[in-house]
């Protein structure tokens, strides 16, 4: 399990210090789930960076067999790792998405142009790829690690998104999508993605589909 920590000021660093301190297992009390701490790998960047760059060097890090995202505010439920791993597991795929658009899960209520603004992103890209996705803004992408040790991440922000999946449109890859639970957040409660990040998304949709 590696655990890169972007610059962050709201105790994530010291969270996963005194994690990496402690002995033998420990229960995160949020997902009900005991770890092995002696699996753990932390790495930090010494400023905040994007999402794109502190996954960046996840990726170079990782050593694992298959590689998924999760963002540290839980709005994706660590749980659901089983039903995003089993295509990959079965011999079926070697990318899965998690969808928040799909399947009968449970899903916070919030923001109606977000919606409209994911699902008009989605079908742009999708125009470029030719893939039929249903949600490419998914923090819930899981790969085979030999996947993602190919390719080579430009974006530092949230542009990882499209240009990930504009890469591997190109790579003859089985994907697959699974439908998943989400339990979004506020601004108020620290959502931070913007109608400009939305921009920029369109613009790394053309870009790394040209490039």
């Amino acid at each position: 399990m590696g655990t890169p920590s972007d610059g962050s000021t709201d105790g994530t660093k010291e969270f996963l210090t005194q994690l990496k301190k402690s002995k033998g297992e420990v229960k995160l009390k949020k997902i009900n789930k005991f770890i092995n701490v002696d699996n753990i790998r932390i790495f930090y960047q010494a400023r905040n960076k994007g999402k794109g760059a502190a996954l960046n060097l996840a990726f170079k890090e990782v050593i694992g067999d298959i590689v998924i995202i999760q963002d540290a505010d839980l709005e994706y439920d660590p749980r659901e790792y089983p039903k995003l791993m089993q295509p990959i597991e079965e011999g079926f795929a070697d990318v899965v998405y998690g969808s928040r658009f799909m399947g009968g899960n449970p899903h916070r209520i919030l923001f109606f142009f977000h919606s409209i603004g994911n699902k008009f992103i989605t079908f742009i890209s999708n125009l470029f790829t030719n893939l039929n996705l249903t949600d490419i803004e998914t923090c819930y992408k899981m790969f085979r690690k030999n996947v993602i040790k190919k390719i080579d991440i430009k974006e530092k922000g949230f542009g990882i998104e499209p240009e990930i999946t504009a890469k591997i449109s190109k790579m003859n890859l089985r994907i697959y999508e699974v439908g998943i639970s989400y339990y979004g957040r506020t601004y108020e409660e620290g959502k931070k993605i913007t109608w400009r990040d939305g921009f920029r998304a369109i613009i790394c949709i053309i870009k790394y589909w040209i490039l």
